[in-house]
């Protein structure tokens, strides 16, 4: 393949993909195997990110179907903190807190580890004031398992290495995702490593002293309803260059499957029609031309009935897609005011 890939900071260098392999496999990806980092560079194509910054990660995830370790790429919490700064509202983080040191055997080796590590992340509001968004991750929730054939239960050789750090990282992924739920929902590398991995569902894996058992979930479909008023945020910001159709595809597979022709619909190219979105209104799926894609009553509906930040979240992904600013303005503060109700909730 010949393409040439330059990288985001416009610099001079542009190779074409064999040499930004070779070029990646013996810095960045050292030992891995040419395939997996042509997926590093499909991925950052995609998302529309320099592959030289190292924004994403391989991670080896046994595959129970094929029976052996396959390479997934996932982002890292490093990428996350860059697109929280990169939004101008990153206001910093908290150093991570831990919770009381435990000493465990788990399948077969001693382990100490903190029980839980909190992490806030800060976010500056339109207003001027700062938000704080708290996370808290358990190390037994989250701790990644050597897991192969041998279906071990103990902790992998980062994990028993660095048991504070991997956790936090954890939580740090988390707070930023609850503080820019823009940024999606998908699962960082330190999240996922040493999970189980299926072709054509999820995993669940529980843990106890001597053996992990899997359940196998069967990925349901992307609800129609919900994709019918998530297109149109979506179109928006593919229309406004403030998002990619395959990154936006990414992280709805998060949330359910998609269907072919769903996808195709997220994919379809941005026309003057389309290019509409931008003022509330959409001519994708052969709606009529000039009706409003969302209103602000249902909008502030959906926030209200969400009993969940994630719900909540995602009701607010489409005040975006309201025509008019003030409105627009009303839901963000209307938002705010739910999210931190929640918080208190809990």
């Amino acid at each position: 393949m010949s393409t040439a890939l330059a990288t985001q900071q416009g610099s001079a260098l542009a190779l074409n993909d064999d040499e930004l392999i070779d070029v990646l496999t013996s810095s960045l990806y050292p030992g891995a195997a040419r395939q997996s980092v042509k997926m590093v560079l499909g991925y950052c194509r995609a998302a529309g990110l320099d592959p030289m910054q190292k924004p994403v990660h391989i991670v080896p995830m046994w595959n129970s179907k094929e029976g052996r370790m396959v390479d997934v790429v996932m982002p890292g919490v490093g990428l996350y903190r860059t697109q929280a700064s990169r939004t101008g509202q990153f206001a910093g983080q908290t150093e991570p807190e831990f919770g009381p040191m435990l000493t465990e055997k788990i399948g077969g080796a001693e382990i100490t580890f903190p029980e839980w590590a909190r992490v806030t992340v800060k976010k500056r509001t339109q207003s001027g004031q700062v938000d704080e968004f708290v996370a808290v991750e358990y190390w037994m929730e989250n701790y990644a398992v050597k897991g192969g054939k041998e279906k071990s239960v103990a902790p992998n050789a980062m994990w028993t290495k660095r048991p504070r750090g991997q956790i936090a990282k954890c939580a740090a992924a988390q707070a930023l995702r609850l503080a820019f739920p823009e940024m999606g929902a998908a699962p960082t590398a330190e999240e996922m490593e040493g999970k189980t991995l299926y072709e054509e569902g999820s995993a669940v894996a529980t843990r106890d002293a001597s053996a992990v058992v899997v359940e196998e979930k069967t990925v349901p479909p992307y609800p129609a309803d919900k994709f019918d008023a998530n297109l149109v945020a979506w179109r928006k910001v593919i229309a406004e260059g403030r998002e990619t159709a395959e990154r936006i595809i990414l992280k709805a597979q998060t949330k359910g499957a998609l269907t072919e022709q769903q996808k195709a619909a997220i994919r379809a190219p941005i026309t003057a029609a389309t290019q509409a979105d931008a003022d509330g209104v959409i001519d994708v799926q052969n709606k009529k031309a000039g009706a409003p894609a969302v209103t602000f009553a249902q909008v502030a509906s959906a926030m209200n009935a969400a009993r969940t930040e994630d719900a909540l979240n995602e009701a607010a992904a489409l005040i975006a897609a309201v025509a008019d600013p003030a409105h627009q303005t009303e839901l963000k503060a209307s938002f705010e005011a739910r999210l931190n109700a929640l918080k208190n909730k809990e």
